[in-house]
């Protein structure tokens, strides 16, 4: 039986690294994104090893629709991950209240609302279930410059993986963060030359670190080399924030 797995943001940057290894694995990925010209080029590269899901992911309708698709064609789920994310820079105090709401409604609610869909698949599939939700290092350094929304849009991500993690331990669902710290991705582009520069100085390793870098600890926790991690949020970056 193939293993299936729901991959959110699938055509971003991170997205597409992420969706490349889990295929690489053997597992057959629905990518989930609104970026319909993006899913198809990941079906042209992976051929039927993607099932392309055009979804709004603000919306909590659409998400139900995509996983009764994910379900209709695939037969169940066995794997999540929660990649779809950006980042709003308006800063506090002056941050507009649609800004707000838009950041918490994309990074948190659209992983919550996928989680709700994806657990009661999971129950009915054998094995050991994977939930992955890609957080942030910046819900935890306040040295970096990510406004508090995000922050706390990742925070409260990081939260939802530690519940769930607790509430289906005995059925046997897997769910853990991964916390990156500066990766290159599309989202360099909304701060400025300066903030980038400063921020890439900090790293350890004197460079960004690389979509595919995090991908592999995807394909890590998927694999049964992770089946007894759960729980944990996994900060990647560099050994920056070891004190």
């Amino acid at each position: 039986m193939d293993r299936i797995a729901a991959v959110t943001g699938a055509a971003g940057g991170m997205g597409r690294a992420i969706v490349a290894r889990l295929v690489e694995d053997g597992l057959k990925v629905a990518a989930l994104d609104r970026d319909e010209g993006g899913l198809a080029a990941l079906s042209d590269a992976h051929g039927a090893s993607v099932i392309p899901c055009p979804v709004d992911l603000m919306q909590a309708d659409g998400i139900r629709a995509a996983f009764d698709r994910i379900e209709a064609e695939a037969g169940g789920l066995d794997v999540l991950v929660n990649n779809a994310g950006t980042c709003f820079m308006s800063e506090f105090p002056d941050i507009p209240e649609d800004e707000f709401e838009a950041q918490m409604r994309l990074n948190f609610s659209a992983a919550f609302h996928c989680c709700q869909a994806a657990v009661p698949r999971m129950l009915t599939r054998p094995g050991v279930k994977k939930i992955v939700n890609i957080s942030s290092n910046g819900a935890y350094n306040f040295d970096v410059f990510d406004p508090p929304h995000y922050r706390a849009s990742k925070a409260a991500m990081d939260t939802l993986t530690k519940d769930l993690a607790r509430r289906y331990a005995r059925e046997r669902i897997s769910v853990n963060s991964i916390a990156p710290a500066m990766t290159e991705t599309p989202l360099f582009g909304v701060v400025s030359k300066e903030v980038l520069d400063a921020a890439l100085a900090q790293m350890p390793h004197g460079r960004a670190m690389q979509p595919g870098e995090i991908a592999a600890w995807v394909g890590f926790l998927v694999s049964r080399a992770g089946d007894i991690s759960s729980g944990n949020v996994i900060i990647l970056n560099q050994g920056r924030d070891v004190r």
